[in-house]
């Protein structure tokens, strides 16, 4: 390759399908200055340009695109030779750092880890436990889980599973104040509201006959899915939870599921899904592997919601 090192490649290419410095650079966790001057090496090295550059566009030249090509192709086989000589260990070893929200400390992940460093004695886990909304590039991850609504992201997701958010309350609150059937039935109920990773004031109720949109001021406010779990497990009023949170606790006779003929959608109408985020160099196979754990363990534990 006379000098040009596969993080060229990477680098150009990166540039090239974000159609910009400054996002490439972001993605390989690199300054924007340090992305231009990769790609100026690159070129130099070449003879020729690559990149045609103006103020607010940046396209390939003839030669580019014919570079492009080349250089796709052996990136893909350089990923090949480190699969196959991944898959050729006796064992999987090392670190995995990642995200999710702090609900997960309480429910389901402890266990799951459990098990993998069962199988997996040498590998270490360090988790960071937040309903904040992290960027797995920008905090040095393997991944990031989340269970809010999907949206666009330059992030490649993992699907873990879908799953119904629904209004929950205590026995001992149900006793006191009445149980809604019906979402008209919530008002005059005390509401509390989870505000991380952003305050949802207006809720969406979905049924096989309706959908209906209703504005719900919250008595009491908490920054932590734990912190509104335990809120309303011990009475403090109406909330949202995930069903795959709730599952347990709602067949012991732990909380009582509200207006169980609705379900709780995003504007669009459409149910949440956990899954986890990570940048475009791709996953370990250490990582890869947490993840087909967890979701495999999550659909066998029933977590997934069928769409309706």
């Amino acid at each position: 390759m006379q000098g040009r090192t596969l993080w060229e490649l990477k680098v150009f290419c990166a540039v090239v399908e974000k159609h910009s410095f400054v996002t490439a650079a972001r993605m390989m966790g690199i300054s924007p200055s340090s992305a231009t001057r990769t790609v100026q090496s690159l070129e130099a090295q070449l003879g020729v340009q690559l990149l045609q550059r103006s103020h607010k566009l940046l396209s390939l030249s003839g030669a580019g695109e014919v570079y492009y090509d080349f250089a796709k192709k052996m990136l893909e086989v350089q990923a090949e030779a480190e699969d196959e000589i991944t898959n050729l260990q006796s064992g999987v070893t090392g670190s995995i750092r990642f995200s999710a929200p702090e609900i997960f400390s309480r429910f389901f992940l402890p266990e799951q880890i459990g098990i993998f460093t069962q199988d997996f004695s040498d590998m270490r886990i360090d988790v960071l436990y937040t309903d904040i909304i992290v960027d797995p590039i920008q905090e040095n991850l393997n991944f990031s889980i989340r269970g809010v609504y999907p949206t666009s992201s330059e992030l490649i997701g993992y699907p873990l599973w879908s799953y119904d958010r629904i209004l929950c309350a205590s026995p001992a609150y149900i006793k006191k104040h009445g149980t809604p059937i019906e979402p008209e039935d919530l008002s005059g109920h005390t509401i509390v509201l989870h505000t991380a990773p952003r305050v949802l004031k207006d809720w969406y109720f979905k049924s096989d006959a309706r959908t209906l949109r209703m504005h719900m001021p919250a008595t009491h406010r908490v920054n932590s899915g734990a912190g509104l779990y335990e809120l309303i497990r011990t009475g403090m009023g109406v909330g949202r939870l995930a069903s795959w949170v709730t599952k347990t606790a709602i067949e012991n006779g732990e909380l009582v599921h509200l207006c169980p003929a609705y379900r709780l959608v995003s504007s669009s109408g459409k149910s949440p899904q956990m899954h986890a985020v990570y940048g475009s160099k791709g996953l370990p196979r250490r990582a890869q592997m947490l993840l087909e754990l967890l979701r495999a363990k999550g659909l066998e534990q029933g977590f997934e919601t069928l769409q309706r």
